[in-house]
């Protein structure tokens, strides 16, 4: 049977490698990217996985002051189909890390749900 400093040293061990797997996920989210449109594409807006938003593209057609009200609609929905795309790259990313761990399904670490 192992030592109580050995036992507690191995878990010292497994945090740390679990943390470095945690910034390494983070990055390689971040270098991810989704595309949100709306509007049939005339509006779009590219966000990284992990939901930094990279650009947004509106077609020249819609950039009248009388469409102002519906440009901000279409942004905005552009916006949440990227932060969608986003959200569901990084699920699969983190339930890819959690079973390369040989965690059980559904085991949920603090920070990765």
């Amino acid at each position: 049977m192992k030592s109580m400093e050995e036992m507690i040293q191995a878990a010292q061990q497994a945090a740390e490698t679990i943390q470095t797997q945690m910034n390494d996920m983070q990055a390689k989210l971040d270098g991810i990217e989704v595309e949100g449109q709306s509007g049939g594409g005339m509006v779009k807006v590219r966000a990284s996985a992990k939901g930094r938003i990279l650009g947004v593209t509106i077609d020249e057609s819609l950039m009248k002051p009388e469409e102002k009200q519906m440009v901000e609609d279409l942004v905005t929905a552009a916006f949440n189909d990227a932060r969608d795309k986003a959200d569901r790259v990084s699920n699969e990313e983190m339930k890819k890390m959690q079973g390369g761990m040989g965690l059980p399904p559904g085991f949920n670490l603090p920070g990765m749900s």
